[in-house]
C-alpha cells in the first residue's frame, strides 16, 4: 500500500480477540487529510470491531494508533471526540424518548448565561444541520416517531455537529434511497474538500468507487488488500473478500404465474403524526401479485412504502380502509397473527429492532412463530424444535457455532437468514420483505437471492422494499412506483431504468404527485 504522508490516522500492527477468538489479526492502514478510505470484507471480517477501536468504544487492544503522528490511546468515546474523531454508527445509538435536536447536541447543548440548556439555539443549529442533509422533518421531533431511515439522517447529522477532522462511516447509507444517498455523498466530498479524514465501510461497490480514493480489504481479520481505488477491479475486491469466485448477478427466474394470489384496492393509511403536514401515509394504492411474481415497491425515504408492508401483514398502528383481497377473497387484518394465520410473513427493515430477540439463541429465534406448530400440551416439543432449526440452518446456510449461541453473536448477514428462517418454517404462500439485504455483504446478498429464486419457482410470491435501486429492478417483475405516498406508475419490467423510477419518484418543486399512469 502506497501511504500518503503524514497520515491523519494511522494504525499499526492491531490485534484484538474476544473470548480468545481473534478477530483483528496485525491490521497495519492509513489515512489521509482529505481522503476517503473505503473498508470493505464480509460480515465478521473485523470491520466494525477496527472502527469501534478507532472511535474509543473498545479500548482493550494490542498495537499503535497514531493522529496527526501523535500516539493516542482513548479512554472511550469521549477521549477520541476530544480528538476530533466521530463515528456515524450502521447500528443507530440514538435515545428514542428525546427529540433529533437533543440526540444531535447529546453531550454538548449549548447553554445559557444562567446555566441552563438553549434549548432554542439547539433546535436551531439542529434543523440547520438537518436541512442541509435534506432531511424533511422536524429537529422537535421525537426519534422513536422517526422511521430507521431518518433514523439514520439523525445519526448522520450528530456526527456532523461534532466538526470532526476524522469521520468514520459505517454502513451510513443502508436504511437511505438513492436520492438521499446521492446528498450523503455531496457532504462527503464537501468534508473532503474541508481536508477531514473519512473511513467509509459499506457493501455497495457502486457508492465505494464514487467516493473512494484508497479501498482495503479484510477478511477474517486479516489484511487481504489494500490499493488506490483507480487502480483495482470490482471482480478482484469481490474474491478478496469472500476468497472465492462470487457473481453479483441476480439468479435467474420463472415467469411468474397468470394467477392473482394478492389484490389491493384503494388502500390507504391515516397520519397520527403531529409533526408531519400530510394526512395519509399512502392513499389510493392499488396492484395484484401474481403467483411466483415479485412486485416491487419503489420509492424515496418517507414514500409510505414500509407502510404499506405493515398495513398489509396487521401490524398498522394508524387507522386505514380500502380492501385486500386473498385468492380472490376478502380478507380484513386486524393482527400480525391473523396474517401469519393466512399465509402472509413480514421481514421487516430493522431485524435487530423487530425481527430478532437478540439475547435468545439461534434456535429459539427460528421457532418463534411456529411455536403452537411444535407445542404438544402447552409443552414445546423440544426434539421438533431442534429439527426445525436444524433444517433452516442447513437450507440458509447459516454459519454459526452451534444452534444455542445467542443470534446476537452472529453476522448481520446470518442474523438476516435466521430472520427469513424462522418465517420461512411456516410455509408461506406471500412474502413481505423490507430492505431483504440492509447492511450484508455481497456473498450473504447472493445467497438470499438464490433463494429468492427457489421460493418463487415454487410459487411463493413476493412484495419487496428496497432502497437499493438496482436491487429492486434486478429482482422484480413489476414496479409501482410512489411518491410522497402516493402511486405514480406501475412499470414493467422491460420499462425498468433507475432514471424513470428516481424521476418518477422525486417530488416535482412547486408541484404534486402525478395519478397513476
Amino acid at each position: 500500500m502506497n501511504v500518503i504522508s503524514p497520515a491523519r490516522l494511522a494504525f499499526r500492527d492491531i490485534h484484538k480477540a474476544f473470548g480468545g477468538i481473534a478477530v483483528l489479526k496485525g491490521i497495519t492502514l492509513s489515512v489521509a487529510p482529505g481522503e476517503v478510505l473505503a473498508i470493505l470484507g464480509e460480515n465478521g471480517a473485523g470491520k466494525s470491531t477496527l472502527m469501534r477501536i478507532a472511535s474509543g468504544a473498545i479500548t482493550d487492544y494490542d498495537g499503535e494508533i497514531r493522529i496527526d503522528g501523535e500516539l493516542v490511546r482513548f479512554a472511550g468515546p469521549r477521549a477520541a471526540t476530544d480528538h476530533g474523531v466521530a463515528m456515524i454508527y450502521q447500528e443507530l445509538n440514538l435515545v428514542p424518548g428525546m427529540t433529533a435536536a437533543e440526540n444531535i447536541f447529546l453531550g454538548h447543548r449549548s447553554k445559557t448565561i444562567l446555566g441552563m440548556i438553549d434549548r432554542r439555539d439547539l433546535r436551531r443549529r439542529a434543523q440547520a444541520l438537518l436541512d442541509g442533509l435534506d432531511a424533511g422533518f422536524s429537529a422537535s421531533m421525537l426519534v422513536e416517531n422517526l422511521r430507521v431511515g431518518e433514523q439514520q439522517v439523525v445519526e448522520i447529522a450528530k456526527a456532523l455537529a461534532l466538526s470532526p477532522k476524522i469521520l468514520i462511516m459505517d454502513e451510513p447509507t443502508s436504511a437511505l434511497s438513492e436520492n438521499e444517498a446521492e446528498r450523503l455523498f455531496r457532504i462527503v466530498r464537501t468534508l473532503q474538500s474541508q481536508g477531514v479524514a473519512i473511513l467509509y465501510i459499506s457493501h455497495r461497490m457502486d457508492e465505494i468507487f464514487a467516493l473512494a480514493s484508497q479501498i482495503a480489504v479484510l477478511r477474517d481479520g486479516q489484511l487481504i488488500r489494500a490499493d488506490r481505488a483507480n487502480s483495482v477491479r470490482r471482480a478482484e475486491l469481490i474474491r478478496a473478500m469472500v476468497g472465492r469466485e462470487v457473481s453479483e448477478q441476480f439468479a435467474p427466474r420463472k415467469t411468474p404465474g397468470k394467477r392473482v394470489v394478492l389484490e389491493v384496492e384503494g388502500l390507504y393509511r391515516r397520519n397520527a403524526s403531529t409533526g408531519s403536514a400530510r394526512r395519509y401515509r399512502f392513499s389510493n394504492i392499488s396492484f395484484d401479485v401474481r403467483e411466483g411474481e415479485i412486485f416491487g415497491l419503489g420509492g424515496l425515504l418517507g414514500s409510505g412504502r414500509t407502510e404499506i408492508l405493515e398495513t398489509l401483514f396487521g401490524a398498522s398502528p394508524e387507522p386505514w380502509g380500502g380492501s385486500v383481497r386473498l385468492e380472490g377473497r376478502d380478507i380484513r387484518l386486524r393482527s400480525p397473527r391473523e396474517a401469519r394465520e393466512l399465509g402472509l410473513a413480514l421481514i421487516t427493515e430493522d431485524r435487530k429492532a423487530s425481527g430478532l430477540v437478540l439475547t435468545l439463541s439461534i434456535e429459539s429465534n427460528l421457532s418463534l412463530p411456529s411455536l403452537q406448530r411444535i407445542q404438544k400440551l402447552s409443552f414445546i416439543r423440544r426434539r421438533a424444535e431442534s429439527a426445525m432449526a436444524e433444517n433452516m440452518r442447513r437450507d440458509l446456510r447459516i454459519r454459526c457455532a452451534n444452534l444455542e449461541q445467542p443470534v446476537e453473536s452472529l453476522s448481520g448477514g446470518n442474523q438476516q437468514k435466521v430472520v427469513l428462517g424462522k418465517w420461512l418454517a411456516l410455509g408461506p404462500r406471500i412474502l413481505l420483505l423490507d430492505e431483504p439485504t440492509r447492511g450484508i455483504d455481497v456473498g450473504s446478498k447472493g445467497e438470499i437471492y438464490d433463494l429468492l429464486a427457489q421460493l418463487t419457482a415454487r410459487g411463493v410470491s413476493v412484495v419487496l422494499v428496497s432502497s437499493d435501486l438496482p436491487e429492486l429492478i434486478g429482482l422484480s417483475d413489476r414496479i409501482l412506483v410512489l411518491c410522497e405516498g402516493s402511486p405514480k406508475a406501475l412499470i414493467a419490467r422491460h420499462d425498468f431504468s433507475q432514471e424513470l423510477i428516481l424521476n418518477l419518484a422525486t417530488p416535482q418543486v412547486g408541484g404534486h404527485p402525478g395519478e397513476l399512469q
